[in-house]
């Protein structure tokens, strides 16, 4: 494709998921899509930043230099946003909100290089805020007991339950489409850049990428994991 995953060959707006290439698994026909792809990708580049990082901090030295430096200072500045924003609790979240944090932000900006980033795709958001939604709630039975969370369904008044029910099951729908919203519309707004414009789109796009890749991207990685963080936090109160 002309512009990595993000247009055809013919120069038309393309900003869907395409298949890539199908297997027969059990009589069914599965097909890899450029999602499965992309993923996979981001995937391979974090894992070889982990061995990097694993080999480095093995030899760490007391003050740190080069690579290791890097790797402390990610570490200190998620830990530090994880404590800051859920206290006390905050040292039994830090691998998880670190992990999807680096993993939503590389998803986000993988179209800097030509990828159709994974996180444009819902059936990669909505997973990450089910995944949200289970910890809320096995923390808010943890934490607050059945009686609690009965207690809270009620709040103000019994005939309220319902709405809070709808309230509770809104929130992984609504963690997963902000973010895949946000995602989506940046790679839209690219294809349809490199569509219409191919003739002249010559290194200012440049700076759109900036915005819809690098700063949205950055962006919407932090509201997903400051209201992960807050959503659990709630959850753990027991006042």
């Amino acid at each position: 494709m002309a512009q990595g995953i993000l247009l055809s060959a013919e120069n038309e707006i393309d900003f869907m998921i395409h298949g890539v290439f199908s297997y027969n698994f059990f009589g069914t026909e599965v097909w890899i899509t450029t999602t499965h792809m992309s993923m996979l990708i981001v995937l391979l580049v974090l894992i070889i930043f982990g061995i990097f990082a694993r080999r480095a901090m093995l030899k760490a030295t007391e003050v740190p230099t080069g690579f290791q430096n890097v790797v402390e200072l990610i570490v200190e500045k998620l830990d530090g946003m994880v404590d800051a924003t859920m206290g006390k609790n905050g040292k039994n979240f830090r691998n998880y909100i670190g992990t999807i944090f680096i993993f939503i932000l590389i998803s986000n900006i993988s179209g800097l290089f030509g990828l159709r980033p994974p996180t444009a795709d819902y059936g990669v958001t909505l997973p990450l805020g089910l995944m949200t939604f289970t910890l809320i709630h096995v923390n808010k039975f943890r934490y607050q007991k059945v009686s609690g969370v009965i207690k809270g369904l009620c709040d103000p008044w019994p005939f309220w339950a319902p709405i809070n029910i709808i309230g509770d099951i809104a929130v992984p729908v609504s963690l997963s489409l902000r973010l895949f919203a946000n995602v989506l519309s940046g790679t839209v707004m690219m294809a349809l850049i490199y569509g219409l414009l191919n003739k002249i789109a010559l290194f200012w796009p440049a700076v759109l990428h900036v915005y819809f890749d690098m700063f949205s991207g950055a962006i919407q990685t932090y509201v997903f994991c400051m209201l992960t963080m807050t959503y659990i936090s709630d959850a753990m109160t027991t006042e």
